[in-house]
């Protein structure tokens, strides 16, 4: 149960392959009072956790239905091919769809590319998950085309991998039901886009906490009343150190003796 003076926690979910490590560890360094509670999902599944209510924002793969999803675009994967180490295409850098004409390429159904052609021969049955997939790329049944993040978070010594061009790539956004853009999915939002611990950009006023930084700064800014900047500098660039000007041509110092 959280108790009365603890935040409730912030419930982020995140689909595989995906490495939220780097926005955990600035959440928990600017809000040590909201516990941040991370869960990993199926990317099939973490629209529904979503909609559901039991997450507040989720790192997944895109598309979404904007039509209730707020998202922000965070990067694009390369998209590789998964192969065993003695496969031909090793001998290269980079590999083209046509190379795999001769390869059972094996289609997961939790598959993140949106393919209007697989290439490749297909196999005659698709397996469950990406994980199953790899486990018949090492069999030596077929190879695997993934986003690069998957063919890093299933690496295996006796497997390896090549980008493979022209082909779909997956993109990686930020998410919240739209309905639900609550002041710790606003602080998430300014963690994942870098702002400074400082920037007040899409949060609320706290009323207990009285003025924002930014409103304290426009504060020192302001001139004092009855005299605009203007002016000041106007009158610092007459005396050099702001004090009381001397009237043009009047020449101050010891009277001169007459002789």
């Amino acid at each position: 149960m959280t108790s009365s003076d603890e935040s409730p926690a912030f419930r982020l979910v995140y689909v595989p392959g995906v490495m939220p490590d780097k926005w955990v560890r600035v959440w928990n360094e600017r809000q040590p009072d909201v516990p941040l509670t991370l869960t990993q999902v199926p990317a099939g599944a973490a629209a529904g956790q979503l909609l559901d209510g039991d997450a507040d924002a989720g790192l997944v793969r895109l598309p979404v239905d904007r039509t209730v999803f707020s998202a922000i675009p965070l990067y694009t994967e390369q998209t590789v091919v998964v192969v065993p180490k003695d496969h031909l295409v090793t001998a290269v850098d980079e590999v083209a769809q046509e190379d795999l004409a001769d390869d059972i390429v094996l289609h997961p159904l939790d598959d993140v590319l949106d393919w209007e052609d697989l290439p490749g021969r297909p196999a005659f049955e698709r397996p469950a998950t990406t994980a199953d997939a790899v486990e018949l790329v090492a069999a030596g049944i077929g190879v695997l085309v993934v986003p690069l993040s998957l063919a890093r978070l299933h690496h295996r010594k006796d497997l390896t991998h090549r980008p493979l061009r022209d082909a779909p790539e997956s993109s990686v956004a930020l998410a919240w039901p739209e309905d639900a853009t609550t002041d710790q999915v606003e602080d998430f939002i300014g963690i994942v886009r870098g702002r400074t611990v400082n920037s007040t950009r899409g949060r609320k006023q706290d009323p207990a906490r009285g003025a924002t930084d930014t409103d304290r700064g426009d504060a020192r800014r302001k001139p004092m009343p009855g005299r605009s900047a203007a002016g000041r500098s106007a009158a610092a660039k007459r005396t050099g150190k702001g004090g009381r000007s001397a009237p043009k041509g009047d020449r101050r110092g010891k009277p001169r003796r007459r002789s």
